[in-house]
């Protein structure tokens, strides 16, 4: 979460939250940290389009409705704790709001992508190209990874796009900055902020001390924290071409299937969505490592998986199981339930919640140690790739009338990671991002197509007349 929130709208002054201050600290000049999009809109229906000064305009009126796209981060002195956001008194729209100048998406999407953002003004971009090459309507968006939490993410949709082809007119907002707080009452502020973490960690041996029958539970938390632990350090995730030196240039691959096709696999093997994910990505590898004619060997993947309470609104605690993805097991249906079975069995332990509690430990933490911590879970030690799977609009959307059709994800790359995989849905359409650098970009492409052939592999085997459900021994009634 990007921080403490009061009553559905952003504090002048509020903190950035442990995890989002993690992904800023990340960050490298060959390493941004920006997650982003890439996505195509029709025509209107009369085949008409916006201009761009027009979608700027609509943008620019519907501010007021994500008050945090107006501020920036402003350092703590001396570092004394973690940056805070305040409004940006200088906040212009021409910033962000940036006209494409050719209508090729490919190079758009690359070039966007490739440029850090700048950190002395609100962290997001988009770039509008008010007509591709193919007749569509383009939008190249990127936003740092420390902004765009649940929250903030659906404020930008918010920004851009509705649920009917007629869009909600607003007029430009007032908008006045709040002024910014003082260097002393920054630091002030941050030591407070310490004192109150430092108390909190102290509290602990007495909520046991008040409470003894909890600590009947310690040894099953010892066994479950150990466990954890394990599975995310070992085995080390070998050294193969997905790491290593970085530049800061970057490619964006695309690939695309049908929703409803990934959705048969699910329900005929009894796997989930995120299960064909990894396990169309793990025959992707596969393939990738014979091309090259390089050896076999399992390929360490990072999946973000939500930790959210059914009820909690937003949705954005997030926690990070490493998984050793079955690169060497030939039959697609196999390594589908080799990967369901593996992440099967942990969410049943209780690991993604354990490393949850584990992190949230961590954050009360003194920033030196946070920082550290963030730095031994985003080594390419602990894993090869990050494979992400991000829920979209079931719905039609759209753009001042234009309706989206593809949004092809972005997963930022920390430093000594070549390539992400991300997939995310726009209505019946599965759309795949594969992020690389661009020393990469052959790979990127070549990956990009073999998880389409996947999942035309596994979608062939579901339809055969003797596909049944995966069952295990341990899942057998």
């Amino acid at each position: 979460m990007a921080g403490e929130r009061s009553n559905g709208s952003a504090a002048p002054r509020e903190r950035l939250s442990a995890l989002d201050a993690a992904f800023l600290s990340l960050e490298a000049p060959h390493a941004p940290m920006h997650v982003g999009w890439a996505a195509k809109f029709a025509p209107r229906a009369d085949g008409s389009r916006p201009s761009f000064e027009d979608v700027r305009g609509h943008i620019a009126s519907r501010l007021g409705r994500a008050p945090r796209y107006r501020q920036r981060l402003a350092d703590v002195p001396l570092r004394l704790g973690d940056p805070v956001w305040v409004d940006d008194p200088q906040f212009d729209i021409a910033n962000h709001v940036r006209q494409a100048g050719h209508g090729d998406f490919q190079r758009l999407a690359d070039e966007v992508l490739s440029t850090p953002l700048e950190h002395g003004r609100p962290l997001w971009e988009l770039w509008i190209a008010e007509q591709l090459d193919d007749g569509r309507v383009g939008v190249v968006g990127k936003a740092h990874h420390c902004l765009v939490d649940g929250l903030a993410a659906i404020e930008l949709m918010a920004l851009l796009l509705d649920a009917e082809p007629e869009p909600e007119l607003e007029g430009e907002p007032q908008w006045a900055p709040q002024g910014g707080s003082g260097a002393l009452e920054l630091a002030a502020d941050a030591i407070r902020h310490q004192a109150e973490q430092a108390l909190e960690m102290a509290r602990l041996p007495l909520r046991y001390a008040r409470s003894p029958t909890r600590l009947l539970d310690v040894p099953a938390d010892v066994w479950r924290t150990s466990r954890a632990l394990l599975n995310t350090a070992a085995p080390l995730a070998p050294s193969t071409r997905l790491n290593g030196p970085m530049s800061a240039r970057r490619h964006l691959a695309f690939e695309r299937r049908s929703l409803q096709d990934i959705k048969t696999i699910k329900r005929r093997f009894g796997t989930t969505i995120n299960d064909v994910l990894l396990a169309a990505t793990a025959g992707a590898l596969r393939s990738l490592a014979r091309e090259r004619g390089e050896p076999l060997r399992p390929i360490k993947a990072q999946v973000p998986v939500s930790v959210a309470a059914p009820n909690e609104r937003w949705g954005n605690r997030l926690a990070f199981l490493f998984v050793v993805l079955p690169t060497l097991e030939a039959d697609p249906v196999w390594r589908l339930r080799d990967i369901h079975v593996a992440m099967r069995d942990r969410k049943q332990a209780g690991e993604p919640e354990t490393l949850d509690a584990i992190f949230s430990a961590v954050s009360r933490a003194p920033r030196q140690v946070r920082r550290l911590a963030s730095r031994i879970l985003a080594s390419p030690l602990l894993s090869n790739l990050t494979v992400s799977n991000i829920p979209g609009p079931q719905m039609p959307l759209f753009l001042m009338g234009c309706e989206a059709l593809q949004a092809y994800p972005v997963v930022p790359l920390t430093d000594g990671h070549g390539i992400s995989i991300g997939m995310t849905t726009v209505q019946d359409e599965a759309c795949f991002g594969v992020y690389a650098q661009a020393a990469l970009a052959a790979d990127a492409d070549l990956l990009a197509r073999s998880i389409g052939d996947e999942i035309d592999a596994l979608l062939a085997r579901s339809e055969l007349p003797g596909a049944v459900p995966i069952v295990d021994p341990g899942e057998a009634a």
